[in-house]
């Protein structure tokens, strides 16, 4: 199972990042992940909350497998233990040497319990995420 989902942004990689990465601020604009917490590099764990519109929020204790500055974030996050319920979470910034960025924002999905997932739910939390940074991106601010 996977969700794939791209957006636009009229912005630089740069600002792009400095606002994806910038966790702290999570809580105050991002309507789908709550918290990152910890330090994000690659192989550190780190502790994610994910809040779907309308659900019970969910935690995570994910493993950060790669964090390449204007370009990339990827974890992967387990429910319990490895094979219940795994999603690899990815942020894939794309210049497009235009003074604009394509947001890939991705997650595949394994584990026995992958098909509790309101897939369809979890998507539209991707997309509000991804409209917000794009208008924190393409603001003056």
């Amino acid at each position: 199972m996977e969700i794939k989902t791209e957006i636009l942004i009229h912005s630089t990689p740069e600002k792009v990042w400095s606002i994806l990465t910038d966790f702290d601020k999570y809580p105050e604009w991002n309507p789908f992940i709550k918290y990152i917490q910890g330090e994000v590099k690659e192989g550190n764990q780190i502790k994610v909350k994910i809040e779907p519109e309308d659900e019970k929020g969910m935690k995570f204790q994910s493993k950060v497998l790669s964090f390449q500055k204007n370009r990339e974030l990827k974890w992967i996050g387990r429910l319990l233990f490895p094979g219940i319920f795994d999603g690899e979470h990815q942020f894939l910034l794309i210049d497009n040497g235009n003074n604009t960025t394509t947001l890939k924002h991705n997650e595949k999905f394994k584990g026995i319990l992958k098909g509790l997932l309101n897939l369809e739910k979890t998507k539209k939390g991707f997309e509000s995420m991804n409209i917000k940074l794009k208008e924190l991106a393409e603001s003056n601010g």
